[in-house]
């Protein structure tokens, strides 16, 4: 119980400091007049299409835990499933909530100072990084306090789950369908300015960039956060008792301290060069926090270990494996998306042939991303299964995500950093202005790519640790690939990746075919509108993309959930074992093919935008624009959203594995 309350007062010391944070932003100057309305437009936006959703999720939330209550017979089970939900939602609305009166601060600080604007959109960042593990370690400890039993900690992270899958699918449709629809009709057939308050989707488009790109990331990167803990709390109960389960949970107040170190070293200097030293200062100074934290996680997580498993050195390798092969991604995302690297600047190349080479180089880009991830998950896990067992890949997964603070800090930094540049833009900050905050957008890019890469990855261990832990709770010793169940059930997994891609990408080319109507009826029945001499109307952009994005998100939230249940009745565990692995390998490959590709097609457009091959309006810009339209829901929709699949289908098979035993039998 000690170990307990520590855990607890390092996530309620971790929530202090985002309070400091917190109050430090607010304390900047929010700039002028216009750019205070164009702030509070994106946040009521946001805010808006958040209460929408979560209105939706509270009717899902009641029906799976009526389904949790009499299917598992465990009124514990729901009552964790509840916290967990309510844990992962507050988690998305703090850090949303901050990164929206943080954009239009860092657009005012970029006026006089390089440095200031960068460290407001970090500081932002760090909220929602270190909201998400800070009430992710409270909320686990609260569970594992009021309940003793190991499977109702399974219900806790199935709840964060549930969040992740509404915010990360319904943001992700959201966010691509108003960047799709303003970017087709702005760039492409208006030749507009990115951000030019004259097009009517633009809030929509800054609006996207917080529900998916935050609220979304968040939410998925707090479910495996989440996952990862409760998976190797699980295993270390069977293995260790008591030492086993308490130790992730230490872990992981670890690191929050590593974080929170590392976000503290992050101290920007002014850079008055160009657009390519700006850029590398902040990658830099970024890139220093997360060493600065990997390096403190080291030590700390090294006594921890030691401290509860004396003389289990195979745990702490464990540890250390995941914690590589976290980095080892990082570094291939960064490699394959920055415009400073070969892969990004062939496609800016490639663009000036024309779109359809545009397109090919992209998605070769992003197939040959899959090779060094792959091989990196293989060796992590290989060294932790052979260090400490199946308990080893579970901390493995633990120790990818063990500075998630510093990692998430960097990630949702380029999402306030793109507002302020819209913002900068469309409130006439001056060319100077623009030219900083674009600087800082083309390493949000970078981060985000990074993110996503390592939210995959992280993804795909953990979901190891849970296809683990499945087979231990549905007592399989073996899945035979000789038996027809489970050749079935790999078959249906795999198949099921490629489906919900499918379903998420039409759902932003539909989405996005409504916004295009919208702008250009605007444009025709607007007096003025084209010259600047009127402001188009907004809301109507916001208000369709909105709840075209609720509605779409359905069908794939629902097949996660039914054609696992629906195997496992049918089929049997052992069929359930396939759907797992086969989600899981097509799942993870397609998610990092898809994030790199379309974080090089980003950043190859804004290379071009910087001067090279022509620059903005040649042809080489409008092949690179169209390039971008493909891979943004690459990137932020389908991409990411394969996280979620991945990991809800491990939950469900674990949750309900009593059930699939008692049907058979």
């Amino acid at each position: 119980m000690l170990w307990l309350i520590v855990s607890l007062v390092i996530g309620l010391l971790c929530l202090s400091f985002v309070g400091y944070l917190s109050s430090t932003i607010l304390r900047q100057d929010e700039g002028s007049e216009r750019a205070k309305e164009l702030s509070r437009a994106i946040r009521q936006g946001a805010m808006a299409f958040l209460r929408r959703e979560f209105l939706a999720l509270v009717w899902v939330t009641v029906i799976m835990a009526i389904a949790l209550f009499f299917a598992l017979k465990s009124p514990a089970s729901a009552v964790a499933y509840i916290i967990g939900t309510i844990v992962s939602s507050l988690a998305g609305y703090m850090g949303m909530n901050i990164a929206t009166r943080a954009n239009g601060r860092t657009a005012q600080a970029a006026v006089g100072s390089y440095a200031r604007a960068l460290k407001i959109s970090f500081s932002a960042g760090a909220v929602m990084g270190l909201s998400v593990v800070g009430l992710g370690i409270i909320g686990l400890v609260i569970t594992v306090i009021l309940f003793s039993n190991p499977k109702v900690w399974l219900a806790y992270a199935f709840g964060s789950s549930l969040v992740a899958l509404f915010l990360r699918v319904g943001g992700g449709i959201y966010t691509k369908s108003a960047d799709v629809g303003a970017d087709l009709v702005g760039k492409v057939e208006a030749g507009i300015p990115e951000d030019d308050p004259r097009n009517p989707a633009v809030i929509a488009d800054q609006v996207g960039d917080n529900v998916g790109d935050i609220a979304g990331m968040g939410s998925d990167l707090f479910e495996s956060y989440v996952s990862a803990i409760v998976a190797a709390m699980v295993l270390g109960f069977v293995v260790y008792k008591e030492s086993g389960f308490v130790l992730p949970l230490l872990i992981g107040a670890a690191g929050i301290i590593a974080s929170i170190i590392g976000i503290l070293s992050v101290r920007p200097r002014e850079v008055k060069g160009s657009f390519e030293q700006q850029t590398s200062h902040a990658r830099a100074v970024m890139n220093r926090g997360s060493y600065i934290s990997c390096l403190a996680i080291v030590v700390l997580g090294y006594f921890v270990i030691n401290r509860f498993l004396p003389g289990e050195i195979g745990v702490f390798v464990a540890m250390i494996a995941g914690l590589g092969c976290g980095f080892v991604v990082s570094w291939v995302s960064e490699y394959f998306t920055t415009s400073e690297r070969r892969p990004t600047l062939g496609i800016a190349k490639a663009a000036q042939s024309g779109t359809g080479i545009t397109i090919i180089e992209g998605i070769s880009v992003g197939m040959l991303s899959t090779v060094l991830p792959i091989l990196a998950i293989c060796a992590a896990t290989l060294i932790s299964y052979y260090s400490a067992g199946l308990f080893g890949i579970a901390v493995a997964s633990v120790g990818m995500l063990v500075i998630l603070g510093m990692t998430l800090a960097s990630d949702c930094y380029g999402p306030i950093a793109d507002n302020s540049a819209g913002i900068a833009e469309m409130a006439g900050l001056g060319k100077e202005v623009r030219e900083r905050v674009e600087a800082l957008d083309a390493v949000g890019n970078t981060t985000a790519a990074i993110g996503k890469g390592f939210a995959i990855s992280s993804a795909a261990l953990a979901a190891l640790a849970w296809l683990a832990t499945y087979f231990e709770v549905a007592k399989i010793k073996v899945a035979n690939l000789m038996d027809v169940e489970v050749i079935v059930g790999l078959m249906v997994g795999a198949m099921l990746a490629f489906l919900f891609c499918a379903l998420s990408l039409r759902a932003v080319g539909r989405g996005a075919f409504v916004v295009v109507e919208e702008v250009r009826r605007q444009w025709q029945e607007i007096p003025g509108l084209r010259d600047g001499k009127t402001l188009p109307d907004y809301v109507a952009c916001v208000d369709l993309t909105t709840r075209g994005a609720l509605s779409r998100m359905l069908l794939p939230s629902a097949l996660v959930i039914v054609i696992p249940l629906a195997t496992g009745l049918l089929l049997g565990p052992e069929a359930v074992a396939g759907i797992l692995a086969g989600t899981l390998f097509t799942g993870f490959l397609v998610a990092i093919m898809m994030a790199n590709a379309g974080g090089a097609w980003d950043n190859a457009k804004k290379y071009i935008e910087a001067g090279h091959f022509g620059g903005k309006g040649s042809e080489a810009h409008k092949s690179a624009v169209i390039g971008d339209t493909v891979g943004d829901p690459f990137k932020d929709t389908a991409g990411p959203s394969l996280n979620i699949l991945i990991k809800v289908v491990g939950k469900m098979g674990v949750i309900f594995a009593p059930l699939f035993l008692v049907v058979t039998t």
